[in-house]
């Protein structure tokens, strides 16, 4: 064990405590071979992080397999978190949030995590339309047979969690210990209505991909095409639509600038920038290698400075993403439902 010193936060209103880095092995098993995941997650002990994070729909279900093996020495240090909602099978009843998935789901992944109870189980993402009081109803069982310790949600908008907590006073469940949401330096629009609904009902907020996927580390220079093997190289929709433009990889270049007369990488200031939020619990450091998820450890303990939220602010308004336009198609906005022609489907 190094001399590290790892700081630990209350995860929300739970009396449960959390390392500030959370270990996201999305790349397990896809770009991340076991050796070096393995090489990770021993880094992650040594370092004194507890708080790790998979899904079932991550290379389906080979991530939660390949972290199941490598915690099987040491399961009960960590808090182990998966989700569940995203489709594992083109089949009806595969995914979403019915009763029957859910309690199917929760079986594989214990399964695939060789484990006998989960720490954390979010929904992965909302649903319009789903019945969110079947899924409420689901969890609260869930807690209480022991097969999750807690329940969480993951890309809701902060209505919905309204609602979530709603049902769970109302229904006698558990309110959700936590949320992960989207949020960096380049996208502060969970400032509006997530990051205070949190607050306001005792959820947790463990933001996921804080270099907001690898443009804040400043590798991606303006006016020139993106390097082979990068996600922007490879034409990632869901990067082309939100970070890849010319104004955030501009403002990109001015954080790296004045993070590297600070002696810190781009990663290690948009990372601290991110913990400094007091709503805050964790942040997910999501690497494909060993030598990325090192450079995250350099941001814990980094004070960001008055001049220097003002100097974001001035980059990036609060409450506002770097530019117009700016829309994950994973996540899409329904407050304008188009129009349908007479007779169309």
């Amino acid at each position: 064990m190094s001399a590290f010193s790892m700081p630990y936060r209350r995860l929300g209103a739970s009396n449960l405590r959390v390392s500030a880095l959370c270990l996201g092995t999305m790349m397990f098993a896809d770009q991340t071979d076991e050796a070096e995941a393995g090489r990770i997650v021993a880094s992650a002990r040594d370092h004194g992080v507890n708080f790790i994070d998979t899904a079932d729909v991550y290379t389906k279900g080979a991530s939660e397999q390949m972290v199941g093996r490598l915690l099987t020495a040491g399961r009960h240090d960590w808090v182990l978190a998966t989700k569940l909602g995203n489709a594992m099978q083109a089949a009806p009843n595969h995914g979403h949030y019915s009763r029957v998935w859910i309690t199917r789901a929760v079986e594989d992944s214990l399964h695939r995590l060789a484990t006998d109870y989960i720490d954390i189980l979010y929904l992965h993402r909302d649903y319009p339309g789903e019945n969110l009081e079947e899924a409420v109803r689901a969890m609260g069982d869930l807690v209480r047979s022991g097969k999750i310790r807690y329940w969480a949600v993951s890309n809701f908008r902060g209505w919905r969690i309204a609602e979530i907590a709603r049902l769970c006073s109302e229904l006698g469940v558990p309110r959700p210990v936590a949320c992960q949401p989207y949020y960096n330096l380049l996208n502060r629009m969970p400032e509006v209505e997530i990051l205070p609904a949190c607050e306001h009902y005792g959820l947790g907020v463990v933001p996921y991909s804080p270099v907001a996927r690898g443009v804040l580390t400043g590798k991606y220079a303006p006016g020139q095409a993106p390097g082979e093997g990068t996600r922007a190289g490879r034409a990632d929709r869901r990067i082309m639509e939100t970070e890849f433009r010319e104004e955030s990889l501009v403002i990109a270049q001015r954080l790296k600038a004045h993070a590297e007369a600070r002696g810190l990488t781009p990663g290690q200031f948009a990372t601290a920038w991110v913990l400094a939020n007091p709503i805050i619990s964790s942040v997910i450091a999501g690497p494909r290698t060993l030598a990325q998820f090192e450079d995250y450890f350099g941001a814990l303990g980094v004070a960001i400075t008055p001049e220097e939220e003002s100097m974001v602010d001035a980059l990036v308004s609060p409450g506002h993403a770097s530019t117009h336009g700016y829309n994950d198609p994973g996540y899409p906005f329904g407050g304008r439902p188009v129009a349908r022609e007479p007779g169309g489907r």
